[in-house]
């Protein structure tokens, strides 16, 4: 007796992009009420899709391929909310870092502290905009002060993939800025 195509058994490997594609509509909503932006679902839905690709132990029962799923989305949704909780933090700590540089340097009137901490305000969320990535390149190149080697040696990129993320980083936040208005458009 010969199986066609169709029939599977709970030993054939799982088919993920058949898999994902029947699942990714209720694990979206369950990344959404987990992280409460819509703009970050994508990004997490790739986190759950290659965590399960990347399984290290098979799922021995495909009647549990869907819990297993919800579990991988659940931990994805945490682990993003962790690290846009530290990225805040981190943002929050250069804020008042920079307040601090500028009070040593003699405090400015009233307008100008304020004009400054709108401006502030205003980076802070186009960063928060941003994809995680070029968020974290920018971050670590700019708040760290880390070298395009350390970039390099820490996300195990080469240094021409730092320069090109870099680069799409920095337009996506000059983008970002120019449509809030923070910055003018240079022709």
């Amino acid at each position: 007796m010969s199986r066609t195509n169709t029939q599977t058994t709970p030993h054939d490997p799982i088919d993920w992009a058949a898999a994902l594609a029947e699942h990714g509509r209720w694990l979206r909503l369950v990344v959404l009420a987990r992280v409460g932006d819509r703009h970050a679902v994508e990004e997490v839905m790739q986190e759950v899709a290659a965590s399960a690709v990347s399984q290290r132990s098979p799922i021995g029962d495909r009647e549990k391929l869907a819990p297993w799923l919800h579990r991988i989305a659940v931990n994805q949704a945490l682990l993003y909310r962790r690290g846009r909780g530290r990225r805040h933090r981190m943002m929050a700590r250069y804020a008042e870092h920079r307040l601090a540089e500028e009070e040593e340097q003699g405090g400015a009137d009233a307008l100008d502290w304020l004009l400054r901490d709108e401006r502030a305000g205003l980076v802070r969320t186009a960063l928060d905009r941003l994809p995680r990535r070029d968020a974290e390149i920018l971050l670590l190149k700019y708040l760290e002060d880390w070298s395009y080697r350390e970039l390099s040696d820490h996300l195990g990129l080469t240094l021409p993939a730092v320069q090109a993320r870099l680069h799409r980083a920095r337009a996506r936040l000059r983008g970002a800025l120019v449509a809030t208005r923070v910055i003018e458009v240079c022709e």
